[in-house]
């Protein structure tokens, strides 16, 4: 039988296998009290198992509030499993055996899911990312080096032709990628569609008049039936990508969205840090870039190094190398392309290259183009001058002594240096 596996930080007032038991049976059969029904066969068929366990540290103050008190706050690692015929291969249901109830036990005063191993059958169950590093390369004309995206920035205020005349100048200036913002969706002042229309007008003549098309994400988060149509409206002129915030549209509405549309799904995780800020209770990103994997999303935000966030450069570099994990032993390996955003400009070039370890990735910077002293196409050619070094070995400050554009961005965001 196949069985789930999840791996977990707990710190708890009891025992660390008792606190284990109590999540296991929480999340599986059991309750609060052993009921007529949980026989010993029915606990070993369906019940959850504590695979390991181990210690890790103690504290005499509960790191989180909790119900229960003790002496002595112990803390560890503990591995779970539970048998896949308890929900099958579903996404949706693993995620509330995996990060359900749990966090709201007394039993604990933290706890945190730190990775979550899934069996093969979900490969069968899920076709993952449609497009991913390839798919997008293809599309976005770009084949051996990192694309250079922005995103429209203000975030809201245009209207969709003040919107397409920011395009124009962006797509004049080499951009490679496109994104609206979260927060610009479908209102009143700046509908969809329209924009949609007036965005790809630009789009399309500049692709007559060069051959290059830059991919464009529209935000089409929304009812499953409207991101639907929406998807469909752009494959119909000649869109190349969609978006959706992750947590507002679930799991289910990027699963649904996957199977509709034919475009790549640029997945933004607005909201993130509600599960990962604390070092006490959610989710990491390891663990909860899995799900979105699985349900098709085919470029996933990592933040950026040196951000104007919380996120540390190691956690960064640790998200983005987790995207590319595979996510079986066998099979496909459901790349998705990492995203890199959040402050970036042409000085964070070069460590992202070394963290990525290649060029297969996404780097969007706002103010890193638009706040160039040479202005959109000077930030763009800044980015690119900064990849070819990064991609040569050439450290920045050498290759700008010959590369106005870069030169200008390193002196500009010099408080970037890491």
């Amino acid at each position: 039988m196949e069985r789930l596996q999840a791996r977990y930080e707990i710190e708890t007032p009891l025992s660390l296998e008792r606190a284990a038991e109590v999540i296991a049976g929480e999340q599986s059969c059991g309750t609060f009290m052993r009921l007529p029904g949980e026989t010993d066969v029915l606990r070993d068929r369906a019940g959850a198992r504590i695979e390991s366990l181990v210690e890790t540290g103690q504290s005499d103050h509960p790191s989180l509030p909790c119900r229960l008190s003790g002496d002595v706050y112990r803390r560890g690692e503990v591995v779970l499993s539970w048998p896949l015929d308890n929900f099958g291969p579903s996404l949706t249901n693993t995620l509330a055996t995996v990060a359900g109830n749990l966090f709201e036990l007394a039993e604990v005063s933290a706890i945190r899911l730190l990775d979550i191993v899934f069996p093969q059958s979900f490969a069968n169950a899920y076709p993952g990312p449609a497009f991913g590093i390839s798919g997008t390369r293809r599309l976005a004309g770009v084949v051996d080096r990192p694309m250079i995206g922005t995103i429209i920035k203000p975030s809201v205020g245009y209207s969709p032709e003040e919107t397409a005349q920011i395009v124009n100048r962006l797509v004049d200036g080499g951009i490679d990628f496109i994104k609206d913002d979260e927060l610009q969706a479908n209102g009143p002042h700046c509908p969809l569609f329209a924009r949609i229309d007036a965005v790809m007008d630009v789009i399309n003549r500049y692709a007559d008049r060069t051959g290059r098309k830059p991919m464009v994400a529209f935000n089409i988060t929304g009812e499953v039936d409207e991101m639907r149509r929406a998807a469909d409206h752009v494959s119909a002129v000649g869109g190349t990508c969609v978006m959706v915030s992750l947590h507002s549209v679930g799991l289910a509405g990027l699963g649904a969205l996957r199977r509709h549309a034919n475009l790549p799904i640029h997945a933004h995780r607005n909201g993130w840090g509600l599960f990962s800020r604390s070092p006490d209770i959610g989710i990491t990103y390891p663990a909860w870039q899995k799900f979105w994997r699985l349900a098709g999303a085919d470029h996933l935000h990592v933040n950026g190094i040196a951000n104007k966030f919380t996120e540390t450069d190691a956690s960064v570099i640790a998200s983005a190398q987790s995207v590319v994990s595979p996510l079986f032993a066998q099979g496909p390996g459901y790349e998705a392309l990492p995203v890199f955003s959040s402050g970036q400009t042409a000085v964070q070039m070069e460590p992202t290259f070394h963290a990525v370890g290649s060029g297969d990735f996404l780097f969007c910077a706002g103010g890193g183009i638009m706040g160039h002293p040479d202005g959109i196409e000077g930030g763009v050619m800044s980015l690119r001058q900064a990849a070819d070094a990064a991609m040569q070995g050439i450290p920045l400050d050498r290759y700008a002594e010959d590369h106005r554009a870069l030169a200008a961005a390193l002196n500009q965001f010099a408080s970037k240096r890491i």
